[in-house]
């Protein structure tokens, strides 16, 4: 699915995300996460394989995400966007994705990844649905 324009803005605005991903026994597991585009996916990098959200997409890769526009909304409640979708984990380059979402979120003079870090991993969704209430929906 093409990720609409809207939803792209957002998302280059540098807004926190939520993914939501599946504990074995069906639970749900919330992470807060940067996230980018590439390629008409959404990526976000990781320097450790141990993290509970990598696990958890590598068994079932069912997730969701949902990013606050932190603006008012028409009717007193801020627009989001909700994005369903399946993501798998890619080994290497999640430094530098770090490296280039940190200038988004911190800052462009922001050194947030050490040079000497491991390479990590990016994980890529493919997006299936989009939701939530917006100009998205």
């Amino acid at each position: 699915m093409t990720i609409p324009a809207a939803v792209a803005a957002l998302i280059e605005e540098g807004r926190l995300a939520h993914l939501v991903t599946l504990e074995p026994d069906g639970r749900p597991q919330i992470t807060g996460i940067w996230v980018g585009i590439e390629n008409d996916e959404i990526v976000s990098g990781h320097l450790s394989s141990r993290q509970r959200k990598l696990a958890n997409i590598r068994r079932d890769p069912r997730v969701a995400l949902s990013i606050a526009t932190g603006r008012p909304g028409p009717h007193g409640m801020e627009p989001y966007v909700v994005i369903h979708g399946r993501a798998r984990v890619t080994e290497g380059g999640g430094a530098d994705l770090l490296r280039r979402l940190a200038a988004v979120y911190l800052g462009p003079d922001v050194n947030f990844v050490p040079a000497n870090a491991p390479d990590g991993f990016v994980t890529r969704i493919a997006v299936e649905r989009i939701g939530g209430s917006g100009d998205w929906d």
